[in-house]
């Protein structure tokens, strides 16, 4: 339900867009970025790894998150 909501609020994807980058630098600077043969190497390593880590984050936005969107969106909605 949460996913359909947002398709049509643009205020609700806006907050889920940047809770997703919030937590794609969170899982970053966790270090999550840095696994060594991820891919097994090679020159495109770290731009496809950039992508995993990306994919993970919307995944915990979409399964509920860390709750910063919903904090975003009540706070700035109008009433």
């Amino acid at each position: 339900m949460q996913d359909r909501m947002a398709e049509t609020d643009p205020l609700r994807r806006a907050a889920e867009e940047l809770e997703t980058v919030f937590i794609a630098e969170m899982l970053k600077s966790a270090g999550l970025n840095d696994t060594p043969d991820g891919f097994g190497g090679g020159a495109g390593e770290e731009q496809f790894q950039s992508f995993l880590v990306r994919a993970q984050a919307e995944q915990i936005v979409r399964s509920g998150g860390v709750g910063l969107a919903e904090s975003l969106f009540h706070a700035l909605k109008d009433d």
